[in-house]
């Protein structure tokens, strides 16, 4: 079984995808932590990394091989991306939405509280709010010029959730897992 899990910033991908894998023992990647990565290595946030990739596409193509490969050559895997769905399209496909306020207010304290360091720095919520806009728009730029895809059209999925009202990541795995058995019953 492959699982892939896109969604937007903030809407809990990362946890979600952790701990639907350990429950259903499968070996978890996230290329969301791959580009962190890469732009903790270059002394950049995630944002400016994204800023050089509508210029420089190997920030994504780079890491969009990776998974495609991972796709064709391992099985009982989870991986948490936002393209995952589109590079692995045999997959369970899996998109976590969330009201941006909401979103914003998840990755301020996240940041806060030292769990999201490829972050920049938030004056606010509000302030956190208008630049994870201004990242997602950014990701759309970027995935429509390299492959002409929106990651946030619900038609690519098997399984949708909103995570905005969801009581952490256990619900939001909880709604995942009643979706897997549903389909594999």
């Amino acid at each position: 079984m492959i699982i892939t899990i896109s969604g937007v910033p903030g809407s809990g991908k990362t946890s979600a995808g952790k701990i639907v894998a350990e429950k259903l023992g499968l070996r978890f990647y996230s290329i969301g932590g791959l580009r962190a990565k890469m732009a903790e290595e270059r002394g950049i946030t995630i944002d400016e990394l994204n800023v050089l990739g509508e210029k420089n596409h190997s920030t994504d193509t780079d890491v969009d091989a990776y998974q495609k490969k991972l796709g064709e050559t391992e099985d009982n895997i989870m991986i948490e991306g936002r393209l995952s769905w589109h590079f692995i399209p045999n997959s369970f496909r899996i998109f976590l939405s969330c009201e941006p306020d909401e979103a914003a207010r998840r990755i301020f304290l996240a940041k806060r509280q030292g769990a999201r360091t490829d972050e920049p720095e938030y004056e606010s919520v509000a302030d956190a709010r208008k630049r994870l806009d201004e990242r997602m728009a950014s990701d759309r730029r970027r995935y429509r010029a390299i492959y002409d895809v929106d990651y946030q059209d619900p038609s690519h999925y098997d399984l949708v959730v909103d995570t905005t009202k969801l009581d952490g990541a256990e619900a939001t795995v909880t709604a995942i897992l009643d979706a897997l058995k549903t389909r594999l019953a």
